[in-house]
């Protein structure tokens, strides 16, 4: 397999956060939450026909180059140190990021309102797919070592 992925971006999300002090650790922490943007190139508006009958989007995301991943790490609400993919840290081999967000609307053509974002203002928007309950809630699902921790929601 090349090593060398191309990814074309679809456009970029606009947060009210400028640093990664600001950012939170997740976009369910500020409350209320914040309507953020996702800005969508003029030659893939056409992927968005029939989003509006959606009230939940994924959004992928580019977090940025990381230098080296973080392999094992102590989350800020842990005790113990934890494997890179058993959690959602940003310092990944590919720095992707996920996000649920409600889906308020265009703001104009090619610009959606959304809620529940969690990155830095200019991030570069790679996908979006429609959240869809009947196959991405999973209301059986372990929360692996975070069950004898508080939630990263709180």
């Amino acid at each position: 397999m090349d090593d060398e992925m191309g990814l074309r971006p679809i456009g970029f999300l606009s947060t009210p956060w400028h640093s990664l002090k600001e950012c939170p650790r997740n976009g369910r922490q500020p409350k209320p939450a914040p309507v953020c943007q996702a800005t969508v190139r003029p030659e893939y508006r056409d992927g968005l026909l029939r989003v509006e009958g959606f009230s939940h989007l994924i959004l992928l995301y580019w977090l940025g180059p990381v230098a080296t991943p973080e392999m094992r790490f102590t989350p800020p609400f842990a005790a113990e140190p934890a494997g890179l993919f058993a959690t959602r840290g940003p310092k990944r081999p590919n720095p992707i990021g996920l996000s649920v967000v409600a889906f308020d609307g265009f703001a104009a053509e090619g610009v959606l309102n959304v809620r529940y974002l969690d990155c830095l203002d200019g991030t570069v928007l790679l996908d979006i797919k429609p959240y869809l309950r009947s196959v991405d809630c999973e209301a059986e699902a372990s929360m692996g070592w975070l069950a004898n921790h508080a939630t990263p929601r709180e």
